[in-house]
């Protein structure tokens, strides 16, 4: 089964997202000038261990990983005025970011720059991959599968992003920001389509789909080198490795990242052997430089050479790779300074979007699964969702993958909308397990989290075991009895919880230390 109960899966990584663009497009249609950013972007390997580790996100205690299908990155954004505020987004190929892992990178970094990087103005979000080591998070729910707290899987990331931020901050430069946004329709399908239909109609009304289609791109441009990198926002879920898969992999995602970082370095490549080697006729020699003044280069010639001879040279200036001469012609032995393209593949509401696009079908049958359960004769278990590479899943991996990563493509080349104004950034945190909420005339109050028994039967994208049943709010006895045995909710968790039958009292369990996050 998944580890997140529906509709809180892309929480985090949303909050991340959401940040890093306020941040950013704060008053987004201001007066600044052309260029008025520093920019910097830096990428860092964060695989970990490649074997005998639990994997994150399915909470399948049976995924131990066993290889690599392609290595983890951690790539980092700075957006800078030069003599004002920055801010700085990460973005992991990992299952969602850790408080503990941003404590501790914000701990570093502070030893480094002093007060120029803190929570305030760091972002750290994840790709929702759920083919990463796991165990580096600090709460129970999250690392009780990989058997506690995993120091390979912790330091490695810390590390990664570390070395990212380190990386994009020595690599700042004048640049500016380009915004584009446009629909991806075949990447992403809602996994639950019964329960979006308990919407009221005129809610349902105000949207087109019932996922969100918008991918949104943001691209970076050096005012040297022109297009340095970009990172997108679109939603969909990183399952399109399954809940069997035991090689490491930043899934669909982290491919498109693979894809488009390929693509633009391969697309560098051949700009430059055109513009050293330009020739109409396509022919591979290289064009004779002899000025047409001269009718023959051996007539006169000694004539020249003591014509030559008689002009004294000058002392010159000790030539460098950053001479202007150098900007001007931009060489080959001078590509080693272009800044790395870096791209990012961001995650956002994810909730119940599925990047298994043929929909969810029983395995034993090849039957379509039960519209409203998800279930096979009564039974989650059997039922999965379909990729497009169906049986492959690494097939599946990689279209859904160029599938973003064409749409990426086509916003990266067509970005003209140019961000300005001044850099910002909102930092707060805030209980969410007792927050006062305005209901109409009334005003409700949150209470601390709670796992239902649906929540047990995962989704169709990793079914979870033991019969459990999605859109169950009865529950049955056995299960109350197990609960009880770590944790009885009482009667006002019970009642604040209603409908949803407590399985779960995570937001109140603290042995050995706490279950679940609510701040």
């Amino acid at each position: 089964m998944e580890i997140f109960p529906r509709g809180y899966s892309g929480i985090w990584l949303q909050i991340a997202s959401v940040w890093f663009l306020v941040a950013l497009m704060q008053n987004f249609r201001g007066s600044l000038s052309t260029s008025n950013y520093l920019i910097g972007l830096g990428s860092y390997d964060i695989t970990g261990p490649a074997a005998d580790v639990n994997m994150m996100g399915y909470a399948n205690t049976e995924q131990i990983a066993s290889g690599v299908h392609f290595r983890l990155r951690a790539r980092a954004f700075i957006v800078a005025e030069p003599q004002g505020s920055r801010v700085v987004y990460v973005n992991l190929d990992a299952c969602m970011a850790s408080q503990i892992v941003t404590i501790k990178v914000i701990e570093r970094l502070k030893a480094r720059y002093g007060g120029l990087y803190t929570e305030q103005n760091v972002a750290i979000s994840g790709i929702h991959t759920h083919a990463g080591p796991g165990g580096y998070l600090q709460y129970v729910v999250y690392i009780v599968t990989s058997l506690g707290f995993v120091r390979q899987s912790f330091d490695v990331i810390v590390d990664g992003i570390e070395k990212s931020i380190i990386q994009a901050h020595e690599n700042l430069r004048p640049g500016s920001i380009f915004v584009n946004n446009g629909e991806l329709l075949d990447a992403g399908v809602n996994r639950s389509p019964s329960s979006y239909l308990n919407n009221p109609a005129e809610e349902r009304s105000k949207y087109k789909y019932d996922v969100d289609k918008e991918m949104t791109l943001i691209k970076f441009v050096d005012d040297e080198w022109g297009a340095v990198g970009s990172f997108n926002w679109f939603a969909t879920h990183g399952t399109s490795m399954s809940r069997t898969n035991s090689l490491i992999s930043g899934d669909n995602k982290g491919a498109a990242a693979r894809f488009m970082e390929d693509w633009f370095e391969k697309k560098g490549r051949v700009e430059n052997l055109d513009s050293q080697h330009a020739n109409k006729s396509g022919t591979a020699k290289i064009p004779r430089r002899v000025s047409s003044i001269v009718p023959s280069i051996n007539e006169n010639r000694n004539e020249a050479m003591e014509v030559a001879a008689s002009f004294k040279s000058s002392q010159g200036q000790p030539a460098t790779r950053f001479s202007s001469v150098a900007k001007r012609v931009r060489n080959s032995l001078r590509l080693a300074d272009r800044p790395q393209f870096v791209s990012a593949f961001c995650q956002t509401n994810c909730g119940d979007v599925s990047p298994n696009v043929l929909g969810a079908f029983c395995i034993d049958t090849g039957l379509p699964c039960d519209f409203n359960q998800s279930t096979c004769n009564g039974k989650n278990e059997q039922c999965y969702g379909r990729g497009p590479g169906y049986p492959d899943e690494f097939e599946s991996t990689r279209i859904i993958g160029d599938r973003q990563f064409k749409k990426a493509v086509e916003l990266f080349n067509k970005a003209t909308e140019q961000l300005k104004g001044k850099v910002g950034y909102r930092h707060a945190y805030v209980n969410f397990s007792n927050l006062e909420v305005a209901q109409g005339n009334d005003v409700v109050k949150t209470c601390p989290a709670a796992m239902g028994f649906a929540f047990a039967a995962g989704t169709t994208d990793g079914p979870g075991a033991f019969d459990f049943k999605q859109g169950d709010d009865k529950g049955n006895a056995f299960w109350r009895l197990v609960r009880d045995f770590l944790k009885t909710p009482n009667q006002e968790q019970v009642n604040c919880q209603r409908p949803k039958p407590i399985l779960l009292d995570t937001g109140e369990m603290d042995k050995p230390y706490a279950w679940a996050v609510s701040i």
